[in-house]
């Protein structure tokens, strides 16, 4: 009998997404056309759920999402229906606007991203901490969301369930989530916003200092920095692959991430296989609807070497 899919459950905020492919990025007041158009849903913890589903794990979904009578919100919750994803914990605000992103692709596959978060939905009120985390295995958390679920996550941790941060933006030294988790992954913009040092290295130390969760900084094509439980940098390299989408790539990091930790992989073989999920992605249009089946990701880890030494 093959072990039960292990549960993770994200907290976030889906969005809906158009996209568009373009030559460049338009200049102020300039028109350009588009080679191509998409609407997709998105969102970080909508994409890592997509993640997590595709790589062998079953993923639920809680965070705020607008009226329930909106198109945007009737549009995503049938993608994820199609995904098998759980959504039974998102909670509509009535009146309120799900989030939406314009978002341009560029021909090497970088994003440009423009978005609308209705202020309103920060105030949202999750359901009850018993009931998000019955048979719950783990958590993934937007670190936008920590105004709404950082007492969430202090409940999972004190109920010893990992709890990882998918950092994409600044948060104060002294946010709730660096005690409230287990492990906080920062975007490398993030990193150095937050530490306000512009070197990931000494900023990742810094953050260190802060926090006893693991911590780690993606850097794209620059692979993964992490410091071990010696506090000795690390290195996961990234796959070199040719790129055409980046979006949901460092979504699908985290979500793969969380999966083999979830497991009870240990930390080098987890970011290995996030990095080669992530990598997948990339070569791929779509978003996190681009993302790799667990076969795929097995086969790229099987034909690569191992990850880089430790560093002092």
């Amino acid at each position: 009998m093959s072990p039960k899919p292990k549960r993770i459950l994200c907290i976030g905020m889906p969005v809906r997404d158009l996209t568009f492919g373009v030559q460049a990025v338009p200049g102020r007041g300039q028109k350009f056309h588009a080679d191509r158009f998409a609407q997709i849903c998105g969102g970080n913890a909508l994409n890592a759920a997509i993640g997590i589903n595709r790589l062998g794990g079953h993923a639920s979904l809680t965070g705020p999402m607008g009226d329930a009578s909106e198109t945007s919100s009737r549009y995503i919750f049938d993608d994820l229906a199609k995904e098998g994803i759980d959504t039974s914990h998102l909670v509509h605000m009535p009146g309120l606007v799900t989030p939406i992103s314009g978002i341009m692709m560029d021909p090497s596959g970088e994003r440009t991203i423009i978005s609308f978060r209705d202020p309103e939905l920060w105030k949202v009120r999750l359901p009850d901490a018993d009931l998000l985390l019955k048979d719950c295995d783990a958590i993934l958390i937007e670190s936008r969301c920590a105004p709404f679920a950082t007492s969430l996550c202090a409940e999972a941790r004190r109920r010893g369930l990992p709890v990882v941060v998918d950092v994409d933006s600044a948060i104060s030294q002294s946010e709730g989530l660096l005690s409230a988790s287990s492990h906080l992954i920062f975007s490398d913009e993030a990193l150095q916003a937050t530490a306000g040092i512009t070197d990931d290295v000494a900023a990742l130390k810094k953050m260190a200092k802060h926090t006893s969760s693991f911590l780690a900084a993606t850097r794209g094509a620059k692979g993964t920095i992490w410091l071990d439980e010696q506090q000795n940098l690390r290195e996961t390299p990234a796959f070199p692959v040719h790129t055409v989408d980046t979006l949901g790539a460092g979504d699908i990091f985290h979500g793969a991430f969380t999966l083999e930790l979830t497991a009870g992989q240990d930390i080098p073989h987890a970011l290995r296989f996030a990095s080669a999920a992530a990598a997948l992605k990339c070569t791929r249009y779509g978003g996190a609807f681009a993302c790799p089946q667990r076969p795929e990701v097995e086969e790229l880890l099987s034909h690569s070497t191992a990850s880089a030494p430790a560093r002092t």
